[in-house]
């Protein structure tokens, strides 16, 4: 038993601190510089959006400032199936460079994406949603980047304020996501994009499957398929006001692992590693963290049956941090304790794979909600 306990534990560690570790010294040792240099190639932001009357001006409102020559400049709406006023708000933009799509019956993200892509005629295409805002010279700082001939797909990077009760452990983890995503641009291709604030050349669009979760995974992972680079530039800026309690986390979480899941079925070559350029780095980036709670039951039956000391007292260590977890979804008063939190968090993303599991095994990914188009994972 201790071997199923050490076994877990260095896939546990291998997810957590070895992959970081790997992509920071491929990105010291063999670094991968872009050619950034000012590039104003013609441009259309694409916002999909889906009853957003409350958000809906302020964000075309918020893209008609941008710092970007209006001649090459222009903004798609798709409206999928709204109910409320978001045509009628966008339909007041339209002499301003801002183009309508109204899709009368829901479709989907994915879906509509398909149907905006399908209007632009740019060089370059840049995905926005309706709730953030970008800083005025964001669509400028992302096209810079494609005066690389080797960049096909660049993510900015989101700045989340103001996130609620879980703000502590939300930032912590966002900030080692960004570390990552740096170091993967660095070193060659990042696994993924920032949804609320990418870009890519039009040219390098492939029309999504329809139910498609991940659109900023899939695109990107399309965009490395076909020979160009993905990478994170922090100079773009999108802001959120988030406010996630840990109930609306554990919805989004499992909607973001599950649609990690999803793309092995929608994008096979992710399994073998002559499929995809990609293929190590999304399994260590994605897949891996999915299959952490498994290897956490593993260590946990590993050290209760293993004989010695050592394994009785990592045993009650993991104990007492699920009871400590425990203890703060039930009692919530507890969470003003940091340890509570920060067990509370950690088991809310685990738990959040199961059931992410269990979507993609009873092959419910595309029918089990419907997102809204605005509050997906960064």
């Amino acid at each position: 038993m201790s071997t199923l306990f050490w076994l877990a534990a260095c896939f546990i560690l291998y997810t957590y601190g070895g992959y970081p570790l790997l992509v920071a010294l491929q990105a010291r040792l063999f670094p991968r510089p872009v050619d950034r240099r000012e590039h104003l190639p013609t441009v259309t932001v694409i916002v999909a959006a889906s009853n957003e009357e409350a958000t809906i001006a302020g964000r075309l409102e918020n893209l008609l400032a941008q710092d970007y020559p209006p001649d090459r400049y222009r903004i798609v709406v798709v409206s999928d199936g709204s109910t409320d006023r978001t045509e009628e708000i966008a339909r007041r933009y339209t002499g301003r460079s801002v183009e309508l799509v109204s899709v009368k019956e829901r479709v989907g993200k994915a879906a509509a994406l398909n149907l905006g892509l399908a209007q632009a005629a740019s060089e370059v295409v840049v995905f926005a949603d309706a709730r953030q805002r970008f800083i005025p010279d964001t669509v400028r700082q992302l096209t810079a980047n494609f005066a690389d001939p080797e960049v096909g797909c660049v993510s900015g990077e989101l700045v989340l304020v103001d996130r609620g009760e879980s703000q502590v452990e939300m930032a912590l983890y966002w900030r080692f996501e960004k570390l990552i995503r740096r170091w993967e641009s660095m070193s060659g291709s990042v696994v993924g994009a920032t949804g609320a604030i990418y870009a890519i050349r039009r040219d390098l669009y492939r029309p999504l499957p329809p139910g498609t979760l991940l659109d900023d995974v899939l695109v990107p992972l399309n965009v490395a398929a076909a020979g160009y680079r993905v990478i994170f530039d922090p100079h773009p800026k999108a802001f959120d006001q988030l406010s996630l309690a840990i109930e609306q986390e554990w919805v989004r979480k499992v909607r973001t692992l599950a649609g990690s899941l999803q793309l092995l079925g929608f994008y096979p070559p992710l399994c073998t590693p002559w499929g995809s350029p990609l293929w190590w780095r999304f399994l260590s980036h994605k897949v891996f963290r999915v299959l952490i709670p498994f290897a956490l039951v593993a260590m946990l039956a590993g050290s209760w049956l293993a004989k010695g000391t050592f394994y009785h007292a990592a045993f009650w260590f993991q104990f007492l941090g699920y009871l400590l977890a425990l203890g703060g979804y039930l009692v919530p008063p507890l969470r003003a304790l940091r340890p509570v939190r920060l067990a509370l968090f950690f088991m809310t993303l685990n738990l959040a794979a199961v059931a992410a599991c269990w979507i993609w095994a009873s092959g419910r990914c595309e029918t089990s909600w419907r997102p809204a188009y605005d509050k997906e994972e960064p």
